[in-house]
């Protein structure tokens, strides 16, 4: 199984770095006619292989934050150097398999390649043209390809020979089950304030009211001193922020576009462009799982119909995962012979076995997409706005250039309005200001570092805007005069000594019931919470509510708080994890694996680094700076 495992795990890395964008990056463009960055042992590395990775990685930064990533930010973050790592132990432990004599023979890694969704065409076939095709684009050769993909099955059986059998220790995960799934049973009641306004004695002085069954006394209005003590206690709670005057002009495409007519033609010419999203016939959701044999096809689907097997089990029996097996959302053309049966069967059935160009192979429709249509004049007014955006984008591109140069020139903001149509606009900025053009998060940081002095610098939003900023002025942090702060003072002042007799209440209320006393004779309505883990959470209160019950001995009697809360707690009974509960079995077999595979890993890391250590690894940084420079 670790085997297996391994198997696709190293499949999808090589997978990953050739199919994640990463066209354009042929080896002879990168450093002439160099193909090697440098040797591990006896290994070549290879140029292509780290300009790959290196693409992929990027790109993968990229999706996850929304914005692009130069190559100057890759290197800060040093993801040139994890790459570059990763790469030189993968090669390592190719050289290390080479010595110890492993391999994997021309029908493990036909099957790999055979199993590759993106080398199939539409009918679901190996398509050849393709497959060449693909690798080509990505400065791969088929015998390149398919080499990487016999070391990665070898780095697999060499991990799995190395790992395997590596499992948690019992003591290990019985401990951590007693700890995550030991159940307590409580009796509790919160002692709350009242929620009545605010009473006005004949004094004058504002109190709150608590209930009289808790409190036997009113929260008194602070009396001038102790608002001048909280005050001075705490300045920074009272201190208005920084304050920026910031003068701005921004150029908006939804602006551009207001002035830009799109002509009914080119409407209807992109939706005809986009008829298959518009137009879409009947489709399904289906799953492909492909057998050597009509025998064993027809054998996995009578496990399945016997109910000895899910249709998971057996993708897991074929060394495959979902993600392999899935043909996304298909139509009847896209099926050839299995077209007939899939779309006559309902979601969630199996059908099968049909014969395909890969083999005899089941089917899972997953779901039934039933056939849509948008017409052009529901369509109409997103494509309209659509095209307007995209020509508003470039005109602002266009104008960007003369805005530059306006700059350039010393043109003030007010000129950028006057002479380009910018909208010129002010702010007074802080840390936390919203609406308009604060809202926008590269005016937010512009607006954060900019200096008096400093000469306008046009700069980019994400849909496309731009603008430029100009600071007139800063109001440093001050601390608010008492008079504009007073109500504030007040309520924090009134709220601690809410707290603290609230608090003093509860010690009393939680020593009366410890001494024998009932919650009700307590004057508390009592609430009972059964069975709760260390994950529970206990309504009305707050997240360290059940920390603080797990601390607690069996009987006793203690009063706990946090935000906003403050309760009575009894612990009544602490109990064993329920062995005959799910939930438990379900959490042993993740502590189990958990802790197996961070073992496996951190083996597998030591190894790894042994090897290494006694490895030859000679780089070429001529080679590397100019994978670097290949990407500005």
């Amino acid at each position: 199984m670790a085997s297996s495992k391994g198997n696709r795990v190293f499949v999808w890395i090589i997978l990953i770095l050739l199919f994640v964008g990463l066209i354009g990056f042929g080896a002879t463009g990168l450093t002439g006619n160099a193909t090697r960055l440098g040797t591990v042992g006896d290994k070549d590395l290879e140029i292509q292989s780290y300009a790959n990775a290196l693409q992929s990685r990027i790109r993968a930064l990229e999706s996850q934050t929304g914005s692009a990533i130069s190559m100057a930010q890759a290197q800060q973050m040093g993801l040139d150097r994890a790459v570059l790592g990763q790469l030189v132990t993968e090669r390592v432990l190719d050289a290390e398999a080479d010595a110890l004599g492993l391999s994997v023979g021309d029908a493990a890694v036909s099957e790999q390649v055979l199993a590759i969704p993106a080398f199939q065409g539409l009918n679901g076939s190996f398509d050849r043209a393709a497959y060449r095709d693909a690798l080509s684009r990505n400065g791969l050769s088929v015998a390149e390809f398919e080499e990487s993909l016999r070391e990665g099955e070898a780095r697999a059986l060499l991990q799995g020979a190395v790992v395997g059998g590596v499992t948690a220790s019992d003591t290990h995960v019985e401990a951590m089950i007693d700890f995550m799934m030991s159940r307590r049973d409580i009796t509790w009641a919160p002692v709350t304030l009242a929620a009545a306004p605010a009473a006005l004695p004949d004094d004058g002085r504002p109190r709150v009211i608590l209930p009289e069954i808790l409190l036997d006394a009113e929260i008194p209005a602070p009396t001038e001193a102790e608002i001048a003590a909280r005050y001075e206690a705490a300045p920074d709670a009272y201190t208005a922020p920084e304050t920026r005057e910031i003068s701005y002009a921004w150029l908006r495409p939804e602006a551009v576009a207001d002035e830009i007519e799109i002509s009914e033609e080119e409407v209807r010419d992109l939706y005809e462009q986009r008829i298959s999203e518009y137009v879409q016939e009947e489709r399904r959701l289906v799953e492909r799982l492909v057998y050597p044999s009509d025998e064993a096809a027809a054998q996995a689907l009578a496990r399945l119909e016997a109910g000895e097997a899910r249709f998971e089990d057996l993708v897991e029996a074929r060394g495959l995962t979902l993600e392999a097996v899935d043909l996304g959302d298909v139509a009847e053309g896209d099926l050839d012979e299995a077209a007939g049966p899939v779309f006559a069967a309902q979601a969630g059935d199996v059908v099968g076995p049909v014969e395909t160009g890969l083999g005899p192979a089941l089917f899972r429709v997953n779901a039934v997409l039933a056939a849509e249509e948008v017409s052009f004049e529901e369509a109409a007014p997103d494509l309209r706005d659509e095209l307007a955006r995209a020509r508003a984008r470039r005109e602002i591109e266009r104008r960007s250039e003369e805005i530059t140069d306006l700059i350039a020139g010393g043109a003030a903001l007010e000129d950028l309005a006057e002479r380009v149509g910018m909208e010129l606009g002010s702010v007074d900025w802080s840390e936390g200001t919203t609406g308009g053009i604060a809202d926008y998060a590269p005016f937010r940081e512009a607006a954060a570092r900019v200096q008096e002095g400093d000469f306008p610098e046009l700069l980019a939003f994400e849909d496309g805007g731009v603008f430029a900023l100009r600071l007139d002025g800063v109001t440093p942090p001050a601390l608010r005069p008492l008079d504009e702060v007073r109500d504030e003072v007040i309520a924090d002042v009134m709220a601690e000594t809410g707290a603290r007799m609230r608090a003093e209440k509860a010690e009393a209320l939680a020593a009366r019931i410890a001494a024998g006393d009932g919650f009700e004779a307590a004057g508390l309505a009592p609430r009972e919470a059964r069975n709760l883990t260390r994950r529970a959470f206990v309504e009305g209160t707050g997240p360290g509510f059940v920390r603080a019950v797990f601390e607690m001995e069996e009987g006793e009697t203690r009063v706990i708080s946090g935000e906003g809360y403050t309760a009575v707690v009894r612990l009544d009974a602490a109990h064993p994890p329920a062995e005959d509960d799910a939930g438990v079995a379900a959490e042993r077999q993740a502590i189990e694996q958990r802790i197996g595979t961070g073992l496996a890993q951190d083996i597998y890391a030591a190894y790894a680094n042994a090897v290494q250590s006694r490895t030859e690894i000679r780089i070429d940084d001529a080679a590397v700076q100019a994978v670097h420079s290949s990407f500005r």
